[in-house]
């Protein structure tokens, strides 16, 4: 009887893609898949370790896994915290069979391994293959790593820097997920290519986008650097039919941008905003910004809640600034009382919760184009998969398909359709 493995994800869209790559290499190697980690001969663990509370969602993950496997099974862990403390974690959890970083096969005998104990790369995540998408959407990851130095971030420093893939390898992928609609994800989406002048050069985003959107219905872009978000770009994202922009601002004050070592300003993301909307009224817009960053003052709140109110943006997240080791940002003065960032945090919520419900509301009675995700569930143009909204439609209709539906309720950030 084939062996069995169980795979838990944590994090980001782009380490749901890493996941999909190892299940395909499983898969290869003739283990069968299970929903239950206690039957599992095989359970892995991909880790995020992007903010605090990320990495002890991860370690409660692990526990509760370990807690959970039968006996003889191996439990693997991978991702973001394998790479970034292996020799750290691999001490800390001597339940864990192996500590397995990026490049790092997962390997099924029972002694601990240290990230630095094996070359990397050795399995090349981003270019392996996938088995077909079990949802009728999928992330395709485009590029790994990132060449940027923001100042709360560490990616850079366990992801390296980007790594840009053949526009053919994409596609390929494109083909083997079989998906309707497919999502574009890196740590800097927009700056595809820019690590490669002589085969790829700034500005690849825009022909890679119109080749995806040649074989996929519906593509969608997530995590676009404001400042790469060209008129070209802008035009070939209006032109798949998806008007989706997702802008990582994570501020609007122009010194705590600085501070933050990021481009731009409230104003400059407001008329960008404003030269989308005058093309496509329609389009929708998601952000997310950190409060409590070293320095914040409360005249930098105040711009934040202005520019929220005034942008009226679909979707937002907020999140608490985390110290991270080895950033720019932990040298730095003018720290924020934990206190007052939750203060901060719930006005803004507050505030989009009635921007995102208005926003909604405005769509109740009008027609949209749907893809049932599952039965009763859709989601339109508007709506990313996972983060956003749904749209709760008739059980009858086909799972997979476009359906055009009409809205006529809507609750907070869902809204309620019928068949049109």
């Amino acid at each position: 009887m084939a062996q069995r493995f169980y795979v838990e994800t944590l994090g980001c869209p782009k380490n749901q893609v890493d996941s999909d790559k190892l299940v395909g290499t499983l898969l290869a190697d003739g283990m069968t898949p299970t929903d239950d980690a206690t039957l599992a001969d095989l359970v892995v663990v991909n880790t995020c370790a992007f903010i605090d509370d990320a990495r002890k969602e991860s370690i409660d993950t692990i526990l509760m896994l370990e807690d959970q496997r039968k006996d003889g099974a191996r439990l693997v862990v991978t991702g973001c915290m394998a790479e970034r403390y292996g020799d750290e974690l691999a001490a800390a959890l001597p339940e864990v069979d192996q500590v397995a970083g990026f490049g790092v096969p997962i390997n099924l005998g029972r002694k601990p391994l240290s990230v630095s104990d094996v070359p990397i790369p050795m399995l090349d995540l981003l270019n392996l293959p996938r088995p077909k998408s079990a949802s009728p959407w999928a992330y395709i990851k485009i590029a790994e790593g990132c060449d940027r130095s923001c100042g709360f971030c560490a990616i850079p420093s366990f992801r390296g820097p980007q790594r840009s893939r053949d526009v053919r390898s994409i596609l390929d992928e494109v083909e083997q997920l079989q998906a309707q609609e497919i999502v574009l994800v890196a740590q800097d989406l927009a700056s595809y290519g820019k690590d490669r002048p002589d085969v790829l050069g700034a500005g690849s985003i825009v022909p890679l986008v119109k080749a995806v959107s040649a074989v996929a219905t519906w593509t969608r872009l997530l995590y676009l650097y404001p400042s790469d978000l060209t008129d070209e770009l802008i035009d070939v994202i209006l032109a798949t039919d998806v008007a989706y922009f997702d802008l990582s601002l994570q501020h609007v004050s122009k010194p705590l941008l600085r501070r933050m070592r990021r481009w731009g300003d409230g104003d400059r993301f407001l008329r960008r905003i404003g030269d989308i909307r005058e093309r496509q009224s329609h389009a929708a817009f998601r952000s997310n910004f950190i409060v409590g960053y070293p320095g914040e003052t409360e005249e930098d709140h105040d711009q934040l809640l202005r520019f929220v109110e005034e942008a009226e943006l679909d979707w937002c997240g907020f999140f608490k600034y985390s110290a991270e080791e080895g950033t720019y940002a932990v040298g730095l003065d003018g720290a924020v009382d934990s206190s007052l960032m939750n203060e901060r945090l719930a006005e803004l919520r507050e505030l989009q919760d009635d921007i995102t419900a208005r926003r909604r509301d405005a769509l109740i009675g009008t027609t949209t184009k749907v893809l049932v995700d599952e039965p009763g569930i859709a989601r339109s143009t508007r709506e990313a998969p996972e983060i956003d909204g749904i749209i709760e439609v008739p059980a009858a209709l086909s799972v997979g398909q476009f359906h055009m539906v009409r809205i006529v309720d809507a609750m907070g950030p869902d809204l309620v359709a019928e068949s049109n």
